[in-house]
């Protein structure tokens, strides 16, 4: 039975590699990430404490 199904072949499904992936396609055009502009705060000074009459 081994000897049939070597010649005509089985109807299952080639299995899908496993492991590390095959990387980009050869031919790919790669592109940078795009970069946001910086965002730099400011700082705020702490609020004056209000000064009390006496």
């Amino acid at each position: 039975m081994g000897g049939v199904f070597a010649v005509i072949g089985t109807p299952a499904v080639a299995p899908k590699s496993r492991g590390k992936s095959p990387g980009w396609e050869p031919g790919k055009k790669r592109h940078r990430k795009n970069r946001c502009p910086i965002v730099k705060k400011t700082v705020t000074p702490p609020p004056k404490e209000s000064s009390i009459a006496v």
